[in-house]
């Protein structure tokens, strides 16, 4: 049986960056950062983290709210925002054959970290009634779902860093595949908490605040990176297949036209080159495209040591490092690493750069690591740049990359 053509007709975000698609590529096409000063008390230290500079209670309610960790808040108005553009008010006419597929790590840690408090400073011995769907990880897919009407598969992915990626891969393929004609896809996630960051900085890879400009303070590819920065937010994309999109008149806004997932198979927190290079040659092989078509590459690079020297060792056995192979940037170094919702934020900005000929900087990019040469895009985005391919990869602790193709509607 042919394959469907998987087409992209919304999308969704939350970010650092901007609470809309259009802040998002303003942000992008000036390089501006969303990283900030947070403190996390009770720990006594300021953290950069990328932060969603909004609250949302005002959008729920009351009846709601108890439900609702601000991870699923975001989940659901970035679905929102994507569910608006493709058209859909709700996907009931099309029962089985809708889906959601989420990615998502840490679930509603805000409300986990309120109920630990209870119990251990307050003695309470039990929660308040609905703690338990709040901190669930699967709890922002099962919302969407409850309220877009959609009754087909409804599953949250949970691969560390690459879990949007691996949702958003799922999604395209099982509409390539013919099993469904259309899915809500992308993740969400609110780490930005005491037990939280205090794990992250358990692990010694977490990012000293720049003392003379926070906002600088993630540096991927540079030789003076120091670490991640932790950030927050949502986004989604609408997919459904082409013949699908065309039959009722959707504007296509780009395909998904190649995905692969694969695993290092090598260490629980520590990556290898040889499984990211096999998962970026068989997302090409899928999409059908050689590496010179590929025009541009969002790179997972975390800004830490060993995390971007893997992987521009494997970007450049597959890419290449001179200027004949495909422009890199990392994006972190302006909205943070979003976990699990990393990959989809990513993706969406991956597809702004195919529309708008406006290729993302790595910002803070003033020193590049020679360990880490490739053909970058230092400091200030390259305009005018049209392109037909684009490539965006994610790279999660336990191993599990996911790297996605996506071709302009053009």
């Amino acid at each position: 049986m042919a394959k469907s053509l998987v087409a992209i007709t919304g999308l969704g975000v939350l970010s650092p960056i901007g609470l809309n698609i259009d802040e998002v590529q303003a942000s992008i096409a000036s390089t501006r950062s969303g990283i900030v000063p947070l403190e996390a008390p009770p720990l006594g230290k300021i953290y950069p983290a990328g932060v969603v500079q909004a609250r949302f209670e005002d959008r729920f309610t009351a009846l709601e709210l108890p439900f609702l960790d601000r991870c699923q808040q975001m989940a659901i108005l970035a679905a929102d925002q994507a569910m608006r553009q493709s058209g859909h008010a709700d996907l009931a006419e099309y029962g089985l054959r809708a889906a959601v597929h989420y990615g998502n790590v840490n679930g509603g840690v805000a409300t986990a970290q309120a109920w630990y408090g209870q119990m251990l400073l307050e003695g309470r011995g039990a929660s308040r009634p609905f703690t338990a769907m709040a901190i669930m990880g699967n709890a922002g897919a099962a919302q969407i779902s409850i309220r877009r009407k959609v009754h087909g598969p409804v599953i949250t992915h949970s691969s560390a860093c690459s879990s949007s990626g691996v949702a958003i891969a799922e999604a395209a393929r099982a509409i390539s595949d013919g099993h469904l004609d259309i899915a809500i896809a992308g993740g969400a996630e609110a780490p930005l908490t005491a037990s939280l960051i205090g794990v992250f900085d358990g692990t010694r890879s977490l990012a000293k605040i720049d003392q003379d400009d926070p906002s600088r303070s993630c540096k991927p590819f540079s030789s003076q990176r120091n670490g991640l920065v932790v950030g927050e937010g949502a986004a989604f994309l609408i997919l459904e297949s082409e013949h699908n999109a065309r039959a009722r008149g959707a504007e296509v806004l780009a395909y998904v036209s190649g995905s692969a997932i694969g695993s290092d198979a090598w260490h629980i927190g520590t990556p290898y080159a040889d499984g990211q290079r096999a998962t970026l040659r068989k997302a090409l092989d899928d999409a059908g495209l050689a590496p010179g078509e590929i025009g541009y590459v969002n790179a997972h690079a975390t800004a830490t040591n060993g995390g971007d020297v893997v992987e521009s060792d494997a970007l450049r056995s597959v890419f290449g490092s001179g200027s004949e192979a495909p422009p890199v940037s990392s994006t972190k170094g302006v909205h943070g690493h979003l976990l699990g919702a990393t990959s989809a934020l990513e993706a969406v900005i991956t597809i702004l750069a195919l529309r708008s000929a406006t290729l993302p900087a790595t910002a803070h990019l003033d020193q590049i690591d020679p360990r880490c040469a490739l053909n970058h895009i230092p400091a200030e985005a390259a305009r005018n740049r049209r392109i037909a391919h684009a490539l965006s990869f994610s790279c999660g602790f336990g191993g599990t990359n996911a790297a996605l193709v996506f071709s302009s509607a053009h």
